[in-house]
């Protein structure tokens, strides 16, 4: 229980900028208890004079609370389903932005994760050219037969996994409290949004996944003439260190240097929809921070996507759904879109197929009466997952992030083309894939595969037979028997009970003790 003691200092000292910010001020109080709403009363007697308006001030209080609080804010700008539409547009400019370290202490990494000196791993070595919570980047040179090239190098922040480990256990203790007493916060699945939070905070400070991640989607695109990522140098990439080839294109967001060297914008426009699509359908792996800073265009007017450390899967079953709702509400087949919610076994059995496609036609319709530049894929995808929640489809993580990607792929997209047609331009990916998968070939494809494993299950039959053997047994001696806990195990859940409760009580005092004194303060 000391843990939980700890965790909650932190967090009375995140309500603390939250206060000072003004944060609470965005709060809806009507609903809440009314010990709810004096507290949120009194914490908006200490909000400083200089707090920013709108939710904006969400954005400041998690700048002031630093890195691990940033990346928690960029990814619930990702779940509008928790934090709501109008916040989660707010956190959505919430910008990823560091003081670099010191050039010594990245030097220092460097060696030790490449376990060699630094000039006998580069040629030269530069001063950072951008930081981040997580990381900067430097521009550096390696020499291989007497030709120099240049490379950009990822460095981890020292320090910083201490640190996130410590403030992701605070998010875990809070989201585990929330759905022990709202039930809101169980549909929500608060802590399934943290443990997520924590896999991609995990796998983004862990270089030699970032350096897979770039290789798996490189061996995906390979054939494609209008799409590419940087290549890895696995020689110098280690944990900490990512070496990868420096991109010397032009930044998407840059249109007057894109106009000016002749590139056709609405064709690149279409080229981020169709490359975003043919990644998420035909390999179910796709990049999940496509926002204009990471994506380039290179003097071959290939589009070039950097920094992997987010990245998004979606399995047979996630393809076919976004496939066939895509398809559907371009041929305007809602019936066929509400059955693949129910087919993908997303909405519950005891509702009617007949009365969600009645929904769904309520978001498809008003679309074909609108221009092209008027209609938002994105948008509508957005609105689809509102009406899902009224049929108590739940949360899928998967989709969500599948759905916040396309909203900025989308933006990325019409900010090159404005009259861009979204339908036209996602009809010949989805229909590539639909007859692909669903025509003839992918029926005898996935006949084939179901018929392997048929083959495996009967295969793993005598052991599974034994497995329900020995569990038949067990079960019997438990039935006969009873359930016996030993007296250790016993003595040792009193135990617990009773240091969970003197800390609880512990803890409720020192907050008790803030809340007096931040009131006396004020008065």
């Amino acid at each position: 229980m000391i843990s939980a003691f700890s965790h909650l200092l932190r967090l009375s000292r995140a309500g603390f900028v939250f206060a000072r910010e003004g944060v609470f001020a965005l709060v809806d109080t009507r609903p809440l208890p009314v010990p709810a709403r004096t507290a949120i009363a009194l914490a908006q007697l200490i909000e400083r004079p200089g707090a920013k308006d709108g939710g904006s001030r969400l954005a400041a209080a998690l700048r002031r609370l630093g890195p691990t609080y940033v990346k928690l804010g960029q990814f619930l700008a990702t779940r509008p389903d928790v934090v709501g539409q109008v916040i989660a547009r707010d956190l959505e400019s919430l910008q990823d932005k560091m003081p670099a370290f010191p050039q010594a202490e990245a030097e220092a990494v460097v060696a030790a994760a490449l376990e060699k000196p630094l000039t006998a791993a580069y040629a030269s070595f530069g001063p950072a050219m951008a930081a981040a919570s997580i990381a900067q980047v430097h521009r550096a040179e390696i020499e291989k037969d007497g030709v120099r090239k240049v490379v950009a190098v990822k460095i981890i922040r020292p320090g910083i996994q201490r640190r996130f480990k410590v403030d992701l256990d605070a998010f875990f203790y809070v989201a585990r409290k929330a759905e022990a007493f709202s039930p809101e916060a169980e549909r929500l699945r608060l802590v399934e949004v943290v443990d997520t939070l924590a896999r991609s905070v995990a796998l983004e400070m862990d270089f030699r996944l970032e350096a897979a991640a770039l290789s798996e989607m490189a061996e995906n695109t390979r054939d494609d003439t209008s799409f590419r990522v940087p290549t890895v140098d696995w020689d110098r990439t280690a944990r900490e260190v990512l070496t990868m080839e420096w991109i010397d294109g032009t930044r998407l967001n840059d249109r007057a240097t894109l106009e000016a060297k002749g590139f056709d914008l609405p064709s690149l426009g279409a080229n981020v929809i169709q490359s975003f699509l043919r990644h998420a359908l035909r390999d179910g792996f796709f990049h999940a921070d496509m926002h204009p800073g990471n994506l380039f265009v290179d003097d071959d007017g290939r589009l070039v996507a950097v920094d992997f450390g987010i990245m998004g899967r979606l399995g047979p079953k996630e393809r076919r759904f976004l496939a066939e709702i895509l398809f559907g509400f371009i041929t305007r087949d809602y019936q066929r879109v509400a059955q693949v919610h129910f087919d993908a076994g997303y909405v519950p059995r005891h509702h009617s197929v007949e009365a969600f496609a009645q929904a769904i036609r309520a978001i498809g319709e008003p679309i074909h009466n609108r221009t092209a530049e008027d209609i938002s894929m994105a948008k509508l995808l957005t609105l689809l997952f509102e009406v899902t929640g009224l049929f108590d489809m739940r949360t899928r993580p998967e989709l969500i992030l599948l759905q916040k990607t396309m909203v900025v792929v989308e933006g990325v997209a019409r900010a090159l083309d404005p009259k861009l047609d979204m339908w036209t331009t996602a009809d010949p990916v989805v229909r590539e894939w639909i007859a692909r998968n669903l025509g003839p070939v992918g029926k005898l494809e996935g006949a084939a595969q179901g018929a392997g494993e048929i083959g495996r299950f009967i295969s793993q039959v005598p052991s599974l037979l034994t497995r329900a053997g020995t569990l038949l047994d067990q079960i019997d001696d438990i039935t006969r028997n009873g359930l016996v806990l030993s007296p250790q195990t016993v003595e040792a859940i009193g135990q617990a009970e009773q240091r969970r409760n003197r800390w609880t009580a512990a803890a409720l005092w020192v907050i008790a003790i803030l809340l007096g004194w931040i009131a006396w303060m004020m008065v």
